[in-house]
């Protein structure tokens, strides 16, 4: 994940299909990030979107996030930032831990694991391109079964919305920056990407992002996985 403060951008498109796919996870292979940092929030006796709010509005919980998202801060260290910044908007949370809480209100999206498994048996490439929140953000997956290529910030050093972590996920999977699509929850993400090329789609809800991804892939509307 990164902060939640974005600029507007309309979503991209192009008209010819292409050929390999870009997706993230919080927010996008998950239930939505608001609803598991709001339920932290309620925790931490905040109001619902405050927790939240100080990824993006609080120095000290800005720049963990960052470094480690860039891998430079370890979980222990972005937990205790992040203590202390809930701490001093008037809420109560310990420390340690503080990360599993959130990871543990992050649920699969089924629908949409399922859409890359269905991405991959019509022979299209997924890499992950996805900005890490804790070493156990991603145990609930079998990364090598779902992506071709797995790129995530903490272990390149870099995060998006840098333009560098699409072109590392597109060099690795042997295609054009320009003949991939992304699929992201948050809208500078896809900004960033468009730089390169890469075409957009903003996840709001499964069934449209899939109706979208087999527009943009050519792939039939539906497809039944092989016995």
């Amino acid at each position: 994940m990164s902060s939640p403060s974005s600029p507007e951008a309309p979503e991209v498109g192009a008209g010819a299909p292409l050929s390999a796919l870009l997706i993230d996870f919080g927010g996008v292979l998950t239930t939505p990030i608001s609803d598991a940092f709001g339920a932290l929030s309620a925790e931490a006796g905040l109001a619902a979107g405050e927790a939240l709010s100080l990824l993006a509005g609080h120095e000290g919980a800005r720049t963990a996030l960052r470094e480690h998202e860039e891998g430079r801060l370890d979980d222990e260290g972005f937990e205790d930032a992040f203590a202390q910044a809930l701490a001093e908007s008037g809420g109560r949370m310990e420390a340690r831990g503080l990360l599993a809480r959130i990871e543990a209100r992050m649920r699969l999206d089924e629908p949409m694991v399922e859409l890359v498994r269905e991405v991959r048996r019509q022979g299209v490439p997924v890499a992950l391109v996805s900005n890490s929140l804790g070493r156990n953000c991603y145990a609930r997956v079998d990364l090598d079964e779902l992506f071709d290529v797995t790129v995530i910030s903490g272990r390149v050093g870099v995060r998006k919305p840098s333009r560098r972590i699409y072109a590392m996920a597109c060099e690795q999977l042997g295609v054009p920056p320009e003949q991939c699509v992304l699929v992201d929850d948050l809208e500078h993400n896809l900004v960033g990407a468009a730089r390169l090329g890469i075409v957009g789609i903003h996840h709001r809800q499964a069934g449209e992002t899939a109706d979208r991804v087999r527009e943009l892939l050519d792939l039939p509307a539906t497809t039944t996985a092989t016995p």
